[in-house]
């Protein structure tokens, strides 16, 4: 599938799928006021955790690309519950992290840096704007064209392992992930050495040519930006949030993973799948 057709299908869907969305907050607000008070009540709390809020951002969360945040929000609110008192950081560094999950993630990246990673998927991903290829989606193992054992080990704390990439010249609209059970680290694989290579969070710019791993929560507003005239490959990692009881958390994330193991289409539509 090329470029514009790819593009041209996913307007097609978005328009109806906000279409559709509009009718169930109508019906929503008509028959169930309290619950959709309750649900505007937590959407507020979760955009808020944003920073520069403006009504461009407010339309985002509850009308556009952050509807599935928005649902979630009530789940999400729990999540920050249990994980206490570990507070949820927004932006994090490696030594915040329990030191086990530290040690997983260093692994990871000794892994990325023997693997000859940007050479294999360069071929496929060269003419497509941005693409994705998973190795491991919520615990489960997923096979590829390209077969990197360490990737399908099982871990304590890492439960999705990805390489994304964007071409030259390309760029994110503001996004929203969907579920708080985890936390992302993006590792940039690839030497950059140019500052217009960066992912944004909130008001933070982590630009790849001075630090090139970034650890946050991924259900905050956030954007990546490649405006060079090369490719951008980053290591795409979410393991299980902190807690004091991890094998609960784990729990929540299992659960997860059995209703959304065939749903990483919905969320990483705007990417073309590497298989």
């Amino acid at each position: 599938m090329g470029n514009k057709e790819f593009e041209a299908k996913r307007k097609k869907k978005f328009l109806v799928q906000s279409a559709i969305w509009y009718v169930f907050l109508a019906l929503l607000t008509y028959f169930l006021p309290e619950v959709m008070l309750f649900y505007v009540l937590c959407g507020a709390y979760d955009v808020s955790r944003n920073s520069h809020i403006d009504g461009r951002m407010l339309y985002r969360y509850f009308f556009g690309n952050g509807v599935p945040t928005w649902g979630l929000s009530p789940f999400n609110i729990l999540m920050d519950i249990i994980t206490l008192p570990y507070i949820n950081k927004k932006i994090y560094q490696l030594e915040d992290l329990p030191e086990e999950c530290q040690q997983e993630i260093k692994e990871l990246i000794e892994v990325v840096k023997a693997e000859n990673v940007v050479d294999e998927l360069s071929s496929r991903a060269e003419k497509i704007r941005r693409s994705m290829i998973f190795f491991k989606w919520y615990g489960k193992n997923i096979d590829n064209f390209y077969t990197v054992p360490a990737f399908h080990k099982e871990y304590k704390y890492i439960r999705t392992i990805g390489i994304s990439t964007f071409n030259k010249k390309e760029s994110t609209d503001e996004h929203y992930g969907p579920l708080r059970t985890t936390l992302r680290v993006l590792y940039n694989i690839n030497d950059i050495n140019s500052q217009d290579t960066y992912i944004k969070v909130r008001d933070v710019e982590n630009h790849w040519c001075e630090s090139k791993m970034f650890i946050f929560d991924d259900t905050l507003s956030h954007q990546s930006f490649n405006q060079t005239d090369e490719a951008r490959y980053c290591l795409f990692v979410d393991f299980v949030r902190p807690s004091k009881c991890h094998f609960v958390m784990d729990l929540f994330v299992k659960l997860v993973a059995t209703i959304m193991q065939k749903m990483n289409h919905i969320f990483y539509s705007s990417w073309v799948p590497l298989k």
